[in-house]
């Protein structure tokens, strides 16, 4: 039985209904009916201006791609697999529309650079959602940070007790991390910014087509200057992935900390019952169900990362019909990133800081020994003899359960005969933390100073 799909003319019979399925990527790639819409009026305003269509031809078509835009709006679309894609739907909806002059909008263009294009527009829509979304979260750091710069809190190294440190620079470090995020992104867009209609399938068309035309009236930046690197380039939505997953790396550990601050054995942070749930059995449960989540889906976006690194890695130029797979994992990570930074956000904004219970923390832990190493170096002993002084001070105070501060004047003195009385203001963990003043120190005035600077990036100074 003959072939009906748009391009079998060279086919004597039609192909399975099962490899119809198999190749179909109508499923999802409609998430860009929208983009293709927007192509194709700008390719066919291009072939009116540049005379390659009859005005009276391109008018026609240009009245029924708005009348579909129209419907799209309104949800009155229907696709089918026979179709195979969202740019044959779209001309087999525009041909029940307007009849055979719509077989002439793809004059001077292939589906090769119309999904490129698509692609190129969706992300690109999409990418300033990702970036306001995330300084949505970094405002809320800065608010958090701002209310706890006094807030003491003990450092970890290897999950152990290290320094004593300011709840808000901790906060301030993430705003850090989340920052070099927005930059990515900022970054992406500039190789998102770019205009593959008018590569055709690959080699460029023989008709006296405007790229620059088309490229200002998609709102692109400037168009590909080599037709093969147009159709088949997929960098930016490898980049896209690539700042996603590290994006998520950093929410993944915010929420693992999220959740071990949360915990009964730490009970730094509680969150707030609309990002927590409970146990169908253990009444007494309130789980970090949200950051947990949160933690889960980083392996989605990791996923997707390596699956496109995948299909990239050994096609040759220029199109492949691999490069039907560079989207999904696409379309799933902007579904996954935006509503877990919203997320994140909510659960910070509206977690409660037990403050009692971070100072506590840093009170008999000997976090405070380098301060009491810091004391005696400044005191004139090698910093080295220093630390293994106070190592054994450490040691002898753990198995008598007491503390550097806890240890009597003369004992130290006898270490040291300079040793005063200020040494243990030295060994008070606020002042531990005051005093550390270098650049990018735990400090108060450090802190207010990174949310100072933070407030200027964020426009908010």
């Amino acid at each position: 039985m003959p072939t009906n799909k748009l391009w079998g003319g060279r086919f004597k019979a039609t192909v399975s209904e099962a490899t119809d399925e198999f190749g179909a990527s109508i499923s999802f790639d409609q998430l860009m009916a929208e983009e293709d819409l927007m192509g194709s009026l700008a390719h066919v305003k291009m072939l009116k201006a540049t005379h390659i269509l009859p005005a009276k031809d391109a008018d026609q078509i240009i009245a029924g791609l708005k009348e579909l835009q129209a419907e799209l709006a309104a949800g009155k679309l229907t696709f089918t697999v026979e179709n195979e894609d969202i740019h044959m739907n779209m001309e087999a909806l525009l041909t029940e529309k307007i009849g055979p002059v719509a077989g002439k909008l793809h004059t001077a263009r292939s589906r090769n650079d119309q999904v490129a294009t698509d692609f190129h527009l969706y992300v690109k829509e999409r990418l300033p959602k990702v970036i306001a979304a995330i300084k949505n979260l970094q405002t809320v750091l800065v608010k958090k940070a701002e209310a706890n710069v006094e807030t003491v809190m003990p450092g970890y190294t290897h999950l152990q007790h290290a320094q004593p440190i300011s709840y808000g620079h901790y906060l301030m470090a993430y705003f850090a991390m989340f920052q070099r995020d927005v930059e990515r992104f900022e970054f992406n867009q500039k190789h998102t910014d770019l205009s593959p209609l008018g590569a055709a399938a690959l080699a460029g068309t023989t008709f006296p087509i405007d790229r620059e035309m088309t490229t200002q009236e998609l709102g692109f930046a400037s168009p590909y200057t080599n037709s093969l690197d147009a159709v088949s380039d997929r960098d930016f939505a490898l980049e896209f992935l690539s700042n996603a997953a590290i994006l998520m790396t950093h929410l993944s550990r915010l929420c693992e900390e999220v959740i071990l601050w949360s915990s009964y054995e730490f009970g730094y942070l509680e969150l707030a019952d609309q990002y927590s749930t409970g146990s169908s059995i253990m009444p007494q449960k309130k789980n970090p169900d949200m950051a947990e989540l949160i933690r889960g889906k980083s392996g989605r976006i990791f996923g997707n990362l390596m699956g496109l690194l995948t299909v990239m890695k050994s096609l040759p130029l220029a199109y492949n019909k691999d490069m039907q797979e560079d989207k999904e994992g696409v379309f799933d990570t902007v579904k996954t990133i935006i509503p877990a930074l919203s997320i994140m956000a909510g659960m910070l904004a509206t977690a409660t800081v037990n403050k009692a219970k971070m100072q506590a923390a840093t009170e008999r832990d000997f976090s405070n020994a380098t301060e009491l190493a810091d004391y005696l170096a400044v005191k004139g002993i090698p910093f080295r003899q220093a630390h293994e002084i106070v190592g054994e001070l450490v040691l002898k105070g753990l198995q008598t359960n007491t503390t550097l501060q806890e240890i009597p004047l003369a004992e130290y003195q006898r270490i040291l005969p300079e040793i005063g009385e200020d040494v243990y203001l030295d060994l008070q963990a606020k002042v531990a933390i005051e005093r550390r003043q270098s650049l990018g120190g735990t400090s108060f005035k450090g802190v207010m100073k990174q949310i100072a600077a933070a407030k200027e990036i964020l426009g908010q100074g």
